[in-house]
């Protein structure tokens, strides 16, 4: 615990204060993480992933509307199931991740006038949100509550403004009088009846993020009511909704006593990930872990991501199957938020392969090219389709204010301070002022074309010499990794799925390399049928009609039936095209098939996250792949967009007011 104590004392100081409530000084704080996000400010990453980072920044989050998202806040229009109280809090917990990146005075600009704007909108009780006062608790009230509380939070954590929060401060005392242990309202029946409480569970995170912050007694208190009342009865399920017990049981997720919602599920989790930063309560961490364990085995999918029409349904064994509305960029969102959480408190590199996974497949995959809209759902086949507004008066969705919040999540986990020295878990061209154990600057320079490629160079910045560790995350898929530090291979084996500890006496231009293997695997279906896809390190192959047209008739070649060509270990060998034939496509690979009649033909596949990315009708993509497969039925396009909108509506455009 010392050694703790000593490493994150910059990071938990903020957390020992005088206690609001009788003066004392504590430290809120029980269990500090394994890993912690360097200071805002602290990277800056190019390359690909860079780019997407300032896309999402420039041209979606700066570029918001503040005025539409404000208005229902001023109207308290959102009785009968509206939901607009969300998006408020949604979008401006990215732009103050935005802000945390790249904090310029333009940034700041649109910060405070959305946190002042809203700030105005508080009645005198305390009340923040959407809802007329005859509707509180109903429906998604508590919900917006939650982004409300959370966006407020996330901007005096960066500008350390007291009085916003004591703004959040009043809208939790509000909550607590309208539905604490002495209002009689069991807040787990609160809410939409579908969801039987989870949202509205959901608001244990930010009020136990209060308690951190503030030290009162209060929200503690009101955190902990929130969790006894999971394991009450009431009258949306007989047993409650008994999310710890049935985590802990490992009880499979579309089974568990609440509803089987994904993403207001690991919101709820998220909220017991703080709790048990707070107590210590090692049943709280076990639920958490046991979750994602779950999570991990039955729902999500190659591409980092899971559920269909928003639930979780055993979708891993069901992911090659046609999908209605598949992975739902909000499920997207929270899981990554969920390894986030989990990567802090255990520094297990494991959380940060999923998080690249998603990152590179299902989360790019979701933003349009040109980073101003998100999709809502993200299917392994058909089209990719902007997501329908749920408001046309705010001109927003629930996925499209949530993407971003995964997206500039990335700088927090990209490199992360550990117990000897730092972690780097994202492999892109990226400079890293940072400080040392003995709080010595020094700065880490990776150059790399990482994933098309898997050659790392990481160049060392450092005034004077000091011993420390550089701890290099080696992803799982990568079976023969090499790293060497100034030309001589690393004194220790190098374990795929684990860190790679580099702890020496580090001296300025100091170089290590890493070389990542990159070999592609033949992966087949979960469920057993003769479907199988292609994995090449953390990309997830697909083929894309504009690289292997739809053919028919005449157009179909001689030959019927193809397979991919694999080795004895399952490998396939794929060859990276230099020069792409499509431009908007980020990698192209010939693709070794085989015919009925033995001969060899390649075929051009395409990064998932690429496939599909015009958006446009027509352009079909696929993952999953037959084996033997048709060029007949290769795409089936009888699927079309309608798979991933609701209501028959028409097909969605991005609204023009964001289209640059």
């Amino acid at each position: 615990m010392v050694k703790y104590v000593l490493l994150f004392l910059a990071y938990t100081v903020s957390f020992i204060a005088a206690d609001g409530q009788n003066g004392t000084v504590k430290n809120r704080l029980t269990i500090n993480d394994e890993l912690a996000p360097v200071p805002s400010g602290s990277l800056q990453i190019g390359g690909y992933v860079g780019e997407k980072l300032d896309l999402c920044i420039e041209n979606r989050v700066m570029a918001q509307d503040v005025e539409r998202l404000i208005t229902p806040f001023q109207l308290k229009n959102d009785e009968h199931w509206g939901f607009r109280s969300e998006f408020w809090g949604k979008w401006f917990t990215s732009a103050m991740l935005g802000y945390g990146y790249t904090p310029t005075d333009k940034h700041r600009a649109v910060i405070d006038k959305a946190v002042k704007a809203l700030v105005q909108t508080q009645s005198p009780d305390g009340y923040i949100g959407t809802y007329p006062v005859e509707h509180h608790l109903k429906d998604w009230d508590i919900w917006g509550r939650k982004y409300v509380l959370l966006g407020l939070i996330a901007y005096y954590d960066q500008i350390k403004d007291q009085e916003i929060l004591r703004v959040a401060e009043r809208v939790a005392d509000h909550l607590i009088l309208e539905a604490g242990p002495e209002s009689g309202v069991n807040l787990t029946e609160t809410g939409w009846i579908g969801w039987k409480g989870l949202a509205s569970s959901s608001v244990l995170e930010p009020i136990a993020l209060l308690y951190q912050r503030t030290g009162k007694k209060k929200y503690l208190d009101f955190a902990q009511h929130i969790i006894r009342l999971w394991d009450s009865p009431n009258r949306l399920t007989p047993t409650g909704i008994r999310l710890v017990h049935e985590a802990l049981n490992q009880t499979p997720l579309w089974e568990m006593s609440g509803a089987p919602k994904a993403y207001e599920m690991m919101s709820c989790f998220e909220g017991l990930c703080e709790m048990y930063r707070i107590t210590g309560n090692k049943e709280y961490f076990e639920a958490s872990r046991s979750l994602i364990n779950s999570i991990l085995r039955d729902e999500i999918m190659l591409v980092g991501s899971g559920s269909l029409a928003e639930i979780w349904c055993n979708g891993k064994m069901r992911q090659s199957d046609p999908m209605y509305q598949g992975l739902e960029t909000c499920v997207t969102v929270t899981w990554m938020k969920f390894l986030y959480q989990m990567l802090r408190l255990t520094g297990d590199s494991k959380y940060a392969d999923q998080l690249e996974i998603s990152l590179y497949n299902a989360l790019f995959a979701s933003q349009t090219p040109k980073g101003e809209w998100w999709s809502y759902y993200t299917g392994l086949m058909g089209e990719r389709v902007p997501s329908h507004l749920q408001f046309p008066d705010v001109i927003m969705s629930c996925c499209v204010a949530n993407g971003p919040r995964a997206m500039l999540l990335t700088p927090s986990w990209a490199v992360m301070s550990s117990s000897g020295g730092v972690a780097v878990n994202l492999y892109a061209p990226m400079k890293a002022d940072l400080k040392t154990p003995r709080k010595q600057p020094f700065a880490l320079d990776l150059t790399t074309g990482y994933p098309v490629d898997g050659k790392v160079v990481i160049t060392v910045t450092i005034p004077k010499k000091e011993t420390f560790s550089i701890d290099l995350r080696i992803p799982e898929w990568s079976r023969k990794a090499v790293v060497r530090v100034n030309g001589e291979l690393l004194d220790k084996k190098v374990v795929p799925g684990a860190y790679a500890i580099v702890e020496r006496e580090w001296s300025d231009q100091d170089q290590i390399e890493i070389s990542f293997d990159m070999t592609s695997y033949l992966v087949d279906a979960p469920s057993g049928v003769p479907d199988a896809a292609i994995q090449r390190g953390p990309v997830v192959l697909a083929f894309d009609s504009r690289l292997v047209p739809f053919r028919h008739g005449v157009e179909v070649p001689p030959m019927y039936r193809y397979s991919f060509m694999k080795n004895k270990d399952n490998s396939i060998d794929v060859l990276l095209v230099t020069s792409p034939p499509v431009k908007e496509i980020w990698m192209t690979f010939q693709v070794p098939v085989m015919d009925e009649a033995g001969e060899r033909h390649e075929l051009p596949m395409c990064d998932y996250a690429s496939a599909g990315n015009t958006w446009k009708e027509g352009n079909l993509f696929r993952v999953w792949i037959p084996q033997p497969f048709d060029f007949r039925h290769l795409y089936i396009n009888n699927l079309g967009w309608s798979i991933n909108v609701t209501d028959n509506a028409p097909r969605p455009t991005i609204p023009e007011l964001y289209q640059k």
